[in-house]
């Protein structure tokens, strides 16, 4: 409900910005030396802010997509997942009750599983998404020409103000005309400033093909392997094995001017900045090319301490003569407790760790450092973001497989 009521405030409070920015001083410098803006200033000035808001409006209109109901894990790779169980590791999704693809990501605001989830942005009040992103892009990229261009009007005006401060004041504006512009240049140059951060990271992103959620991933991965570097290799999960950490790089980068193409749906540059460019499809985003760099059975994201499996030791002949002389209740009793107990992925992190590992210990084996102490599900990156903070449902994203069906479960099994 919180997050309806922001995403309802927020699309109104940015085109009321751009209004403000845009056409208010376009107003404004009908009184202001050196002239108003010429026939091909005014021609570039609102072509730009007409791309913007075509942009702007796509993406927050544009459906961010989700799983295709003809999707499904083909058999092929049904056989790899059961001969390689890491790669089911973060396939399901328990809140839609369905596998989902690579890069997918359960949005706790859209409530369903997002092709290629970059993040789920509240100025939009959408998720970015492998259908948003083109439009998201267009966005960024036409807010921060068209304020370039607006902050080159606004200094030219302020210029000549300053070198006629001492003449007397009725020859220059009025003090609510100067009130208007020192208002427009310091909107404008925060908000340019704000969004071309934005752009630079969303361009670096999208010329080495990962989202902000992958971005986050790749860091955690990075935090592992320099746990690991001064533990011999190995991390301890809270269940008390040992979980080998080893580089492993990202799949899905695949050159840049691939990586662009693909992020813009096209390989046409045209096409990459004209806003009315087609919108991908939802299910041209269940799948994707990987550089070969890793072996193919291998998931991203990398194996994490607080995500491995638990270990289920197969019983003695002795423990099966003794269940099959036990009576049928106790059997059944029996094997329902190792259902709960053997065939359950893992409990949530503060349960394991209350239960099996004091922070003494935990401190010493690694698994506590600055920002983590709650566990993968508390890390925080250096910018002091969790996953929560792009909208990812974390309890899908860390216990996803907490409910997968028995028959998987039974697999998994059978294959280690």
């Amino acid at each position: 409900m919180a997050a309806i009521e922001l995403g309802s405030f927020a699309i109104p409070a940015v085109l009321v910005l751009i209004f403000f920015l845009a056409y208010t001083s376009q107003i404004l410098f009908l009184y202001l030396e050196p002239r108003p803006l010429n026939t091909e200033e005014l021609l570039i000035f609102n072509g730009l802010l007409i791309c913007l808001l075509i942009s702007y409006a796509r993406a927050c209109a544009t459906d961010p997509g989700g799983i295709p109901k003809d999707w499904d894990t083909k058999p092929s790779d049904i056989a790899s997942l059961e001969a390689h169980s890491g790669k089911l590791r973060g396939r399901w999704c328990r809140r839609c009750e369905a596998f989902k693809p690579p890069r997918a990501h359960h949005c706790k605001t859209c409530g369903r599983c997002i092709p290629k989830m970059d993040h789920h942005c509240p100025w939009t009040a959408n998720c970015v998404s492998f259908t948003t992103f083109p439009h998201f892009m267009r966005f960024l990229v036409y807010a921060v020409a068209a304020m370039s261009y607006l902050m080159t009007f606004i200094w030219q005006r302020g210029a000549i103000l300053w070198e006629n401060r001492h003449l007397p004041s009725y020859y220059g504006p009025s003090p609510l005309k100067l009130a208007h512009l020192f208002v427009l240049v310091v909107v404008n140059t925060f908000t340019l400033f704000a969004l071309s951060i934005l752009l630079i990271r969303v361009v670096w992103s999208l010329a080495i093909n990962t989202t902000t959620i992958e971005g986050w991933e790749i860091e955690r991965h990075e935090t592992l392997l320099r746990r690991a570097r001064y533990l011999g290799g190995y991390l301890t999960a809270p269940d008390g094995s040992k979980v080998r950490i080893v580089r492993q790089e990202f799949p899905y980068d695949i050159g840049i001017f691939k990586n662009i193409a693909q992020g813009m749906n096209t390989w046409n540059i045209i096409a990459w900045f004209w806003p009315f460019s087609a919108t991908p499809k939802a299910k041209d985003g269940v799948s994707f090319e990987e550089n070969g760099f890793e072996d193919a059975a291998k998931s991203w994201p990398p194996p994490d301490p607080d995500r491995v499996l638990r270990s289920m030791p197969a019983p003695s002949i002795g423990e099966i003569r003794d269940h099959d002389e036990e009576p049928e209740e106790m059997r059944i009793q029996a094997f329902r407790q190792r259902q709960e107990e053997d065939m359950r992925r893992r409990r949530p992190f503060r349960q394991r760790i209350e239960k099996q590992i004091d922070t003494e210990q935990s401190e010493d084996d690694g698994l506590s450092d600055a920002g983590s102490a709650s566990g993968e599900e508390g890390w925080k990156n250096s910018e002091g973001e969790r996953l929560r903070d792009f909208g990812v449902d974390e309890d899908v994203e860390f216990y996803d497989e907490d409910d997968l069906p028995l028959s998987v479960l039974m697999k998994r099994r059978r294959a280690a």
